[in-house]
């Protein structure tokens, strides 16, 4: 994150502190990492979402509801495009949880990091029945 230095705040009326205008105070930059993790906290936040968590290539990975989901991010300018791999409960109506799935990271990602979301590409790479309900889809 990179930042210049801004002009002290100025004196205004009855002594309280005014910012310089925004045009004025610099720029910020998020790296594309920062805002895939901000996006895998949102995406933690929406109910049912869950990641695949250890093994190797895939080999012993367990389906966890408590990890983060992978995202990626990349960015051009103020606009970010962001990529989730996510595991779902069963059953789950698929078109309801992802729209609230994209609303929620897109609004998150949004008010955290002053981009814009022009992109979010979801992968459900896995489902996962409860006990109860594997015994009756046998």
């Amino acid at each position: 994150m990179t930042a210049q230095s801004a002009p002290a705040p100025v004196a205004g009326r009855a002594g309280h502190r005014q910012s310089a205008p925004a045009e004025n105070r610099g720029t910020t930059k998020v790296p594309a990492k920062v805002v895939a993790r901000i996006a895998e906290q949102a995406a933690s936040e929406v109910p049912g979402i869950g990641a695949a968590a250890g093994g190797i290539l895939g080999i012993g990975a367990r389906r966890d509801f408590d990890a983060r989901p992978t995202v990626t991010c990349e960015l051009y300018g103020h606009t970010a495009v962001l990529h989730l791999d996510v595991g779902l409960g069963f059953p789950t109506p698929l078109g309801p949880a992802l729209q609230y799935l994209r609303k929620h990271v897109t609004t998150r990602v949004e008010s955290l990091t002053g981009l814009q979301v022009g992109r979010l590409d979801v992968d459900v790479s896995w489902m996962h029945a409860e006990e109860n309900t594997r015994r009756q889809l046998r």
